[in-house]
């Protein structure tokens, strides 16, 4: 089904060409009425051949190069044709002939024509046929095939794409069902053990007030972290998203569902960390400065861990040494600081504190994609200092780190190649770009029908050049030939004496049978009467570059009655 654009491009062009078909037929004949009808009829046919090309491109071709060597112009249309052909006409056979055929029947119409020698048909229309029919068609089909070639390529690599996706998809859900599992298995238990013993400890009569109220927090905090165990297990074996699902908070998306449900946990939050941190004997200072403004949701849970990470980190490199915190509401941002004092010196226990080492490096995430960022340093005074700088929610509550349509400034658009093909682990390398990576069968069809296209077009452009060779060669040899039997030097022509017999002048003279002598009567001086005459041309050049030199021999009664130099016009 054509576009309306290809409709106005096709009768657009089918105009040109019948416009150019008539025009050339207007300028090779006379404006007589027959020669009007004529011309008319040329431009209306070359405008139809135009818009059946694509429907019977092999019947057009056919047509349009005989048509070619009674009308010059269908000339520019033989062109097209030929091109349309090559891309449109189905198999090599079929292909080769059908321009076989449109360049023997072309070839064989100028040899009957008889316009000038047979072998100069040949030297002069070969190659120039070659070059208006056989290539374009060859050009085009090579044009095509490549074409083809790409956009099966492209739709293989999205094919691909989506299946990476899929496949990724179901490894993520396996992987999180295997990390729910152990986490229930392992740490689930563990923490029933501590809630349990912490409970039965608890309710000890030989335990002192503040030990009981230690006893306490330490219950209370094992029963936090079982709820926090039980909700992010949850999420893991329920809370996976399809590949390329975008709805939702962005970090729910990019850093795991357990943010989104524990997003209550905010900066309103800090009092109960403070006050645990107190209730286990830490002396820890809350400051607040700055009028309040609302955070997005993702930026107010990662204000809360900030402290949350501020203090353990505190409580596990610098026990009993005093803390900071400072909660500050600046124009743009809420900075949030934890900072710790210098560690008094202590006895060397035997144990070393457990670190994973990754506590800082998912605040530092969890910051930037929010359009935050996250120090941590020593102090001067010996210390250790965590910031973190969260901005707020912009006037039209939008997440910060967004840009106003709404694309995210931090990550990599959608649709951005880099984003389709990431730089993934060794062996999960894009198969697109690794051929070794193809299936089977495309890489084997591939390979056969570049070598058969390879062969086919090295084969037939060989062929090409070696005919445009050769008909050059013959071209310029027979050229030379007819030269020798239609010029002469001008000392040659001094050298004829008026009153010689015919024999002899002619003995010296070439025959002047020749296409190149053809014409050489228009425009010059009238002929002796009863006069034979031979007129030749003149191996030097004329006054202007539209003058030719001719020299003219009449013969009558057996002897030379006149010899004579004049120019005509080219």
């Amino acid at each position: 089904m054509w576009t309306p654009w290809r409709i106005v491009a096709e009768t657009l062009l089918s105009a040109v060409l019948g416009t150019l078909a008539g025009a050339a037929e207007i300028l090779a004949a006379s404006p007589s009425g027959a020669d009007m009808l004529r011309c008319v009829s040329v431009g209306l046919a070359a405008a139809l051949l135009s818009l059946l090309r694509r429907i019977l491109p092999a019947t057009v071709l056919l047509i349009a190069a005989v048509g070619a060597n009674e009308f010059g112009g269908l000339g520019v249309l033989l062109l097209v044709v030929a091109w349309s052909a090559g891309r449109r006409i189905d198999g090599v056979g079929k292909a080769v002939g059908a321009f076989a055929a449109a360049y023997v029947l072309s070839l064989g119409l100028s040899f009957l024509q008889g316009t000038q020698s047979p072998a100069m048909t040949l030297a002069l229309a070969a190659p120039m046929l070659l070059v208006v029919i056989v290539v374009p068609g060859l050009i085009s089909r090579y044009w095509s095939q490549h074409r083809t070639l790409t956009d099966t390529l492209r739709e293989y690599n999205a094919q691909l794409l989506r299946e990476r996706s899929m496949v990724a998809g179901q490894v993520r859900m396996r992987e999180r069902q295997r990390i729910a599992q152990d986490m229930h298995d392992s740490l689930g238990h563990q923490l029933t053990l501590i809630s349990v013993h912490v409970g039965a400890l608890e309710v000890d009569r030989e335990l002192t007030g503040r030990q009981r109220e230690a006893v306490g927090v330490l219950r209370g905090a094992s029963v936090a972290a079982m709820e926090e165990l039980r909700e992010v297990v949850g999420l893991l074996r329920d809370g996976t998203q399809s590949p390329g699902h975008t709805d939702g908070p962005l970090l729910q998306q990019t850093m795991g569902e357990e943010d989104a449900v524990v997003l209550s946990r905010g900066a309103a939050g800090v009092e109960s960390l403070v006050e645990a941190s107190r209730s286990a004997g830490a002396a820890v200072e809350l400051r607040r400065s700055g009028e309040p403004r609302p955070l997005t949701p993702a930026a107010d849970h990662a204000a809360y861990r900030v402290v949350q990470e501020g203090l353990t980190n505190a409580h596990k490199h610098a026990p009993s040494a005093s803390i900071t915190i400072e909660l500050r509401y600046e124009p743009d941002a809420l900075v949030v600081e934890v900072a710790n004092r210098p560690a008094p010196e202590t006895p060397v226990t035997g144990r070393d504190v457990v670190s994973g080492g990754q506590g800082l490096t998912g605040l530092g995430e969890r910051a930037r994609l929010i359009g935050g960022m996250v120090h941590a340093g020593p102090t001067a005074d010996g210390g250790f200092r965590l910031a973190g700088v969260l901005p707020y929610a912009s006037a039209e509550g939008s997440d910060s780190g967004r840009s106003p349509d709404g694309a995210t400034t931090f990550v990599d658009p959608a649709g951005d190649f880099r984003g389709q093909i990431p730089a993934g682990y060794p062996g999960e390398g894009v198969p697109v770009v690794d051929g070794n990576g193809l299936p089977k069968e495309l890489a084997r069809t591939m390979s056969r029908n570049n070598k058969r296209s390879g062969i086919g077009c090295g084969i037939v452009m060989l062929i090409l050049l070696l005919l445009l060779v050769i008909g050059g060669v013959v071209a310029v040899v027979l050229l030379a030939g007819e030269a020798d039997k239609a010029m002469i030097e001008p000392k040659q022509y001094d050298a004829v004496k008026v009153g010689q017999s015919e024999a002899a002048v002619r003995a010296k003279l070439p025959s002047g049978k020749s296409f190149l002598a053809s014409g050489l009567t228009k425009g010059a001086p009238p002929e002796p009467a009863g006069a034979d005459c031979l007129t030749l041309l003149s191996t030097a050049t004329g006054s202007s570059s539209s003058k030719e030199p001719v020299f003219r021999f009449c013969f009558k009664d057996g002897k030379l009655t006149e010899k004579r130099s004049f120019e005509i016009s080219d």
